[in-house]
Formats: structure tokens, sequence, C-alpha cells
């Protein structure tokens, strides 16, 4: 039987793109929020076809994008306070 208090972890999908300041400051938040909550973290430069397709699709008008389990969650500077109000409401 699996352990009741076992979490899962939150797919995050970071849409980012080469020379980008707010695309480093996303990684660092991630970085910082991975210490407290499971992010399983895949990113994804936007000038792939992918990259491009996830923005079209998910409403993703700059970088970075950030998508939570495969919805949009933000795009542009990425606030670290709602991002852990969010993951901790999960």
């Amino acid at each position: 039987m699996p352990d009741a208090t076992a979490r899962t972890a939150v797919q995050v999908t970071l849409l980012t793109q080469a020379d980008c300041a707010l695309c480093d400051h996303a990684k660092q938040v991630l970085a910082r929020i991975g210490a407290d909550h499971l992010l399983h973290i895949t990113e994804i430069g936007l000038a792939t076809d992918e990259g491009r397709r996830l923005a079209l699709d998910m409403g993703v008008l700059f970088a970075p994008g950030i998508l939570l389990d495969g919805k949009p969650f933000a795009h542009g500077r990425l606030s670290e306070r709602k991002l852990r109000r969010t993951l901790t409401t999960r």
C-alpha cells in the first residue's frame, strides 16, 4: 500500500530563450522552491518546434513561460510568492 504522505512531483515546464535575464531569474526561483516542493522541471527552448507549439497553444507571449502540470501559470518575471502560494494550496 502506498504511503499516504508521499507527494507527487509537480510537472513544471519552463519555456526559455537564449540570453534571457528573466529566464535566468525563473531558474533561480525554481531552484529555491525545489528545496521545499517536489518539482520535475523540463526546460524547452522557444526556438524549437516543440517550444513554439507550446507557447502558441498555451498563450505564452514572451519568455519565460511557466506551465504547471501542463497548464499555463505565468510568463515573464516569475513571482516566487505566487508560485509558493499555488504549490502550498495543492
